[in-house]
């Protein structure tokens, strides 16, 4: 059986490190794909560009969506996997450093599970992150896997 994985949306590469060291430090055993801008993670859930051919019927259990992205806004990608009957279903925890309040009801109008602001501090970081996981990763039951997706 393949491992759940989280797709992770981030520009910034130190934010990307610090994500993923997080995430291994809390022992979260998924799969991470990395998609450093809004038009790779669209790709990436639909199967197009780059991620052409993937297996569609692995989808991500969580994903984390930095909204200051290049190409693709956060709010944008947040809109399209929201109208795609094959993604609309899927727990989108947005992790931002903004703490606007523009971007916060932006983000829950167009679908967003959760919105978390980045902390600076990496043990708060890496707290935030690992609630993140128990919630969305081992309580939260989400829909059956294939079921609108």
């Amino acid at each position: 059986m393949q491992k759940p994985l989280i797709l992770l949306v981030e520009d910034n590469p130190d934010d990307e490190a610090l994500t993923l060291r997080a995430l291994k430090k809390c022992d979260v055993p998924n799969e991470v794909v990395v998609a450093r801008d809004g038009v790779e993670a669209l790709d990436y859930l639909v199967g197009t560009g780059t991620h052409a051919g993937r297996d569609l019927s692995v989808m991500p259990q969580l994903i984390l969506l930095d909204l200051k992205l290049p190409k693709v806004d956060g709010l944008e990608v947040l809109q399209r996997i929201r109208s795609d009957e094959r993604t609309r279903l899927l727990a989108v925890v947005v992790l931002t450093t903004s703490n606007e309040q523009r971007d916060i009801v932006e983000s829950y109008k167009y679908g967003a599970n959760s919105y978390t602001r980045k902390p600076v501090d990496f043990l708060e970081f890496t707290e935030a992150v690992q609630q993140l996981g128990l919630y969305w990763l081992l309580l939260n039951i989400g829909p059956p896997v294939g079921v609108n997706r």
